[in-house]
């Protein structure tokens, strides 16, 4: 009977002291080194690290703390090792979509994020397919997703370990680790035109599709970012007519010109810009006037200068646009009369400023 019970009784001390492991394995307790993310958008890309940040605490980190090279850390299954490039589980980098990194391109995904330091200013980085593996124990060559060298730079004193994305431009960001007096930097960018226009593409099949201004700003984007002008062609022209939700407006057949004058049309874009003359707004006329002046187009210019000033007798700024078309001629005699005409009904202080500072410069026989 005793036996029988002491053997009980062990079960039941093992059956405790295997639930109360458990239990203290999931108390959330502070880190020695906490954990951190940071993330940036570049387009409409999406790029995160999360790491654990350690201190310096007056360490000496290069080559001792973090090893120089690849190194057996005496533990899990891989019999050299990278740094983990922070502290405790994986540093983990994701990409919202595909990219290239230190100029190697990368699929979308999270992945492992380690580090080979050098002697010097040299390093090497590793994008690993493993992501959820603790530190670099279990790193694995053949997991890698890409890996390449980089140049290292001294900074002055990080005493905790920072990633950080310090420079961005529209299609890219450059990030580094920083910790104690060195700085890895390394770049990550992302075809963003192409990606947007995935992206449009697949929302139009969706609600925004229903929509003029989706196809609207979906062809001014194409149009501003180098994108298939045949295809910005098809999307301006499925906002002017044909759908439910179709108008023609003067601001999306300056679009649908814009395109066209792009694909080298012009008679075809000035055509359709004559279409909606009618509809236009005194100041639509007076900008679209402006904006062949700038594209060489002075007679064209001239011509929409006049339309609006028979259209629009009398109001603002139709002396001001005579004025500018005059002046594209040469024509500064007949500039100054209307520039004249311009400042008693600027509405204004500021527009009178304009019209006095451009009435000067004719005056002094200098062009506007």
């Amino acid at each position: 009977m005793k036996l029988k019970i002491t053997h009980i009784a062990s079960v039941a001390v093992l059956m405790f002291l295997t639930l109360s492991t458990t239990a203290f394995a999931q108390i959330n307790t502070p880190r020695g080194s906490q954990k951190a993310t940071v993330s940036q958008t570049v387009g409409i890309s999406e790029v995160s690290v999360t790491y654990s940040r350690p201190s310096v605490q007056e360490r000496e980190l290069w080559g001792k703390l973090v090893p120089y090279g690849m190194n057996n850390l005496g533990f899990g299954t891989a019999k050299a090792s990278p740094w983990r490039a922070g502290a405790n589980e994986n540093t983990t980098i994701t990409l919202s979509h595909d990219a290239k990194v230190g100029g190697k391109p990368i699929k979308a995904g999270t992945y492992g994020l380690h580090m080979i330091i050098k002697k010097g200013d040299k390093a090497t980085i590793i994008l690993s397919n493993n992501s959820t593996a603790w530190g670099s124990y279990f790193y694995e060559p053949s997991e890698d997703a890409v890996r390449f060298d980089v140049i290292t730079k001294e900074i002055p004193h990080e005493e905790l370990l920072t990633f950080d994305f310090y420079k961005v431009t529209a299609t890219s960001t450059s990030l580094a680790l920083q910790w104690g007096e060195k700085e890895i930097p390394f770049s990550i960018s992302f075809d963003v035109t192409n990606i947007v226009l995935a992206d449009i593409r697949n929302k139009m099949q969706d609600q925004p599709g229903f929509n003029r201004q989706t196809w609207e700003q979906a062809a001014t984007f194409a149009l501003n970012n180098g994108g298939d002008l045949d295809e910005a062609l098809r999307w301006i022209n499925n906002a002017i007519a044909g759908q439910f939700y179709s108008k023609q407006t003067f601001n999306n057949t300056q679009i649908k010109a814009a395109i066209l004058m792009k694909q080298n049309k012009k008679d075809e874009a000035l055509a359709v810009m004559d279409e909606v003359m009618p509809i236009a707004t005194v100041l639509e006329i007076h900008r679209y006037g402006r904006q062949l002046l700038g594209q060489g187009l002075t007679d064209k210019a001239m011509e929409v200068f006049k339309f609006n000033a028979k259209k629009h007798k009398g109001t603002w700024p139709v002396h001001y646009g005579m004025a500018r078309g005059y002046a594209g001629k040469g024509d500064f005699k007949n500039a100054i009369k209307h520039l004249e005409k311009a400042l008693k009904n600027a509405p204004n202080p500021q527009s009178k400023a304009n019209v006095q500072a451009n009435l000067d410069k004719l005056k002094k026989g200098e062009a506007i």
